[in-house]
């Protein structure tokens, strides 16, 4: 069995399967299928926890805006 993942979203409750993967398909090929559905509430809860998690760490209690403007800087730098 050959496994590939892909993000897709449903329309008309079809998926369509993208085309970098339809030349290994052939017309009646049977295929099992995984749904793992996002939720996008439960993301943002999360992003949000992990926010407050990291603004509570004694290191960003002490980071001044002009630290983390020479960070930016420093990062792009390097892009």
């Amino acid at each position: 069995m050959e496994a590939v993942e892909f993000e897709a979203n449903i329309k008309n409750g079809s998926i369509e399967v993208p085309a970098a993967y339809r030349s290994g398909l052939i017309e009646g090929d049977k295929v099992k299928v995984i749904l793992l559905k996002t939720h996008k509430a439960e993301q943002i809860q999360a992003v949000k926890a992990l926010f407050k998690e990291t603004q509570a760490l004694p290191q960003a209690q002490t980071i001044t805006e002009d630290e983390i403007a020479a960070e930016i800087a420093a990062y792009r730098a390097r892009q």
